[in-house]
């Protein structure tokens, strides 16, 4: 893997290079791809924003058997995904996307600050590395590899976004892995195409037929919560239990 020249020059300064790790295959292909680069395992920190009851079972078990004793911090958000939609009275949306801000970049952000100020030998210079593909989608096709973070490089940081697979295809993804004598998290061998949260605003309509049929009774947290509040996970307004009874008679 190329390392930018940007990169290259804050790894040789010493810098912090945090791998952001949700547990799935992006992330999982990110780390063995920053292993044999050759970055000194000193300076690699893994962070994963654990996301309580709504997370796929043994996330965080596979992702400490994956990561070649790299250390692990865990990102914990204030309050939990219901906690969080309940206050609220609304699920999150792709416009709105409060999951993302609130349960995973924010208490990540916390987590690394905090990471840094107690191991002065970083000097505040930490790139922050995330599993982003251009092939995903649109939006991340356009997002830049290597950007500065204007809003954490205070205080005497220098906090760099870095996204070291951003070229690679899920074909890629999946054979780094096999390559590297691993797999990937078990959820992907049930059925699943992607790992979120176990029932995602983003999920295709397969995965969340997938996600019903390997955790019912989540599913009918979510159902439950729905009722309560009077509104969908699902961005179109359609329920739950309306969705996959439509998908189950189709």
């Amino acid at each position: 893997m190329r390392i930018p020249a940007d990169i290259s020059d804050m790894i040789d300064r010493g810098a912090l290079v945090a791998i952001n790790h949700s547990g799935g295959k992006d992330s999982q292909a990110m780390t063995i791809r920053l292993i044999e680069a050759g970055i000194p395992r000193d300076q690699l920190l893994i962070v994963h924003a654990t996301l309580g009851d709504v997370e796929w079972p043994g996330t965080i078990s596979h992702i400490r058997k994956t990561t070649f004793g790299l250390p692990l911090v865990i990102a914990r958000p204030r309050r939990s995904f219901f906690e969080m939609v309940r206050a609220r009275g609304m699920f999150p949306s792709p416009r709105y996307r409060q999951c993302t801000s609130d349960q995973k970049r924010g208490p990540i952000e916390r987590e690394l600050r905090r990471y840094l100020a107690a191991n002065p030998r970083f000097a505040g210079q930490i790139v922050s590395a995330m599993g982003m593909r251009a092939e995903e989608s649109a939006a991340r096709r356009s997002r830049p590899v290597v950007s500065l973070n204007a809003r954490n490089s205070v205080a005497g940081r220098t906090w760099i976004d870095w996204l070291p697979i951003h070229g690679l295809t899920r074909r890629e993804v999946f054979g780094a892995i096999a390559a590297a004598g691993q797999e990937p998290h078990w959820a992907y061998g049930r059925g699943m195409s992607r790992l979120s949260c176990s029932f995602c605003i983003m999920s295709s309509l397969a995965d969340l037929q997938c996600a019903a049929r390997l955790r019912p009774d989540l599913l009918a947290t979510y159902m439950a919560l729905e009722d309560e509040i009077g509104h969908t996970l699902r961005p179109d307004g359609t329920s739950l239990r309306e969705t996959l009874s439509r998908l189950d008679a189709a």
